[in-house]
């Protein structure tokens, strides 16, 4: 698959008081702009970076999924998701790391299903209970925007695809690429938590981590672009706990953190302290989506331990390197980045008969 042409984005006016006014005008050939209106009607403007599409023609298809799939039986469908996902990032500027992890933790169990979605508070036998989605958020964002689909085209757009374009848009609005995104999965029928037992964990070695891709049928290369998504967003101390003080048995660091950049570690985390604090996963950029994580990866001030392992490996330093100027001619990160999300969003999909369309996304029909 490749990315065949690059073009400017729609404007997109929004505007939150009392009441709202929602416009989308498509086609402009001025650069992008996004306009938003938050309460109390204060404009707030960005330019995001251009659109990186997957396809340059609507009807585009992926396996069983098209771009463009809703656009005659629901065709505001795509707006109306990228309009619950602006309101919720106004609010709270941490959803749009959020609704990627969704995402992801949404696929790589039992493929993009919604099955992460179904919820109970007195079933301990659903998939979103494994402690490997701990801290996995959301879902309200996506209930929000099925009430509305709902609403507008009842018993169409899927809760999968609802999910999907919500990463989407969430990188959009992080100042990352906009992608199109195939569209017509169904959701599926079954949510088991130990679905979830065999994730990628960010303990394991890099060896484990791409056998646990390639299963997928996911690469290298998008071990390394999925991984960098971590530019935005942030962890708990409690995933820093091992790093920072039981790397080796009887204790010690991991020796690969920049020994400047340890204490600051250990001064947000102290041992025996709260793990619950949180800190950025790409410091210095942790809310602009952008590559800056792959420039910490490589100069040892990587988070996590799954991304630092990354430069360790040889295949996946490579791969590092290679965004960072180490080859000619320099790959399109935001590009590639895409290309993998569109990759994830593909697997084990459900199309056709099979699965259902959720009325509501936290339960079956």
């Amino acid at each position: 698959m490749t990315v065949t042409h690059i073009r400017f984005p729609s404007l997109f006016l929004y505007v939150t008081c009392s009441s709202f006014l929602f416009l989308s005008v498509s086609k402009l050939f001025a650069p992008p702009f996004m306009a938003i209106l938050t309460p109390p009607c204060v404009l707030m403007l960005f330019v995001p970076s251009v659109m990186v599409l997957v396809s340059s023609l609507r009807g585009f298809s992926v396996a069983e999924l098209e771009v463009g799939f809703y656009s005659d039986s629901c065709p505001n469908a795509e707006q109306i998701v990228r309009w619950e996902v602006t309101e919720a990032a106004n609010s709270d500027s941490t959803i749009p790391a959020a609704l990627l992890r969704l995402h992801y933790h949404d696929c790589i169990v039992r493929g993009c299903d919604g099955s992460i979605l179904i919820r109970d508070p007195d079933d301990a036998s659903l998939e979103k209970k494994s402690s490997n989605h701990a801290g996995v958020r959301g879902f309200d964002v996506i209930d929000r925007a099925k009430a509305r689909l709902e609403a507008e085209c009842e018993g169409v757009v899927s809760c999968a695809d609802i999910v999907a374009l919500a990463a989407r848009d969430a990188v959009y609005l992080s100042r990352g690429p906009y992608y199109d995104v195939p569209t017509g999965r169904r959701d599926g029928r079954v949510s088991n938590v130990s679905d979830a037992s065999h994730m990628p964990d960010i303990r394991e070695s890099v060896a484990v981590l791409k056998a646990k891709f390639a299963k997928k049928g996911l690469s290298e290369k998008d071990l390394v672009l999925l991984s960098a998504a971590h530019t935005i967003g942030t962890t708990a101390c409690f995933f820093l706990e091992d790093r920072l003080y039981n790397f080796f048995e009887g204790g010690g660091s991991d020796p690969s953190i920049n020994p400047h950049f340890l204490p600051e570690l250990k001064l947000r985390c102290p041992a025996g302290g709260d793990i619950n604090v949180r800190l950025p996963l790409d410091p210095g950029s942790e809310t602009v989506f952008d590559m800056h994580i792959l420039r910490n990866i490589r100069s040892g001030l990587g988070v996590i331990e799954s991304d630092a392992k990354l430069y360790a490996d040889a295949s996946t330093r490579a791969i590092i390197d290679s965004y960072l100027g180490s080859v000619s001619p320099v790959p399109s990160f935001d590009r590639d980045f895409a290309e993998s999300m569109v990759r994830m969003g593909m697997l084990d999909v459900h199309t056709g008969s099979h699965g259902e369309i959720r009325r509501v996304c936290s339960r079956f029909n």
